[in-house]
């Protein structure tokens, strides 16, 4: 057995791959657009894994667009997706200067909790051992949920 994918379905395509392309920094490996079925489906790689997507099926976010308009509520009830990152203090300076909430910041200097524009919770962990309690990030207070 092996993990293939997560599909997170999302209400504005456009503003989720600005949140997890442009922001986030996953790299969009692959897309179908089905005009019968009428939903567009975009996979995502994380940089370290994009080149294996591309050959075979390797961990990704299926973010699914359904072209008739629906509501989609909490997410909570998901959970979150995880990544680890080489540098949890500068992708949460990159995330926060592109307009993004960072709902738990990485006060340890560990992990970090963000949300998509669909309310998805986004956990960020520091590859190797914590990085060293620094400002802004140390003093700064949790907003909202995650």
């Amino acid at each position: 057995m092996r993990y293939l994918h997560t599909m997170v379905r999302v209400a504005d395509l456009d503003a989720a791959l600005d949140f997890y392309c442009a922001k986030l920094g996953l790299r969009e490996v692959r897309r179908i657009d089905n005009d019968k079925g009428r939903f567009t489906l975009v996979f995502l790689a994380a940089p370290d894994d994009a080149e294996r997507a591309q050959r075979e099926q390797a961990p990704m976010v299926e973010l699914t667009y359904n072209w008739d308009k629906e509501t989609y509520g909490g997410g909570r009830n998901f959970g979150h997706l995880a990544y680890r990152v080489k540098d949890i203090y500068a992708l949460c300076r990159r995330l926060m200067e592109g307009g993004v909430t960072i709902n738990r910041p990485p006060r340890d200097g560990h992990m970090a909790f963000v949300r998509s524009p669909d309310g998805i919770s986004i956990e960020l962990l520091q590859e190797g051992t914590a990085l060293a309690p620094a400002e802004p990030w140390a003093s700064m207070p949790n907003t909202g949920s995650w």
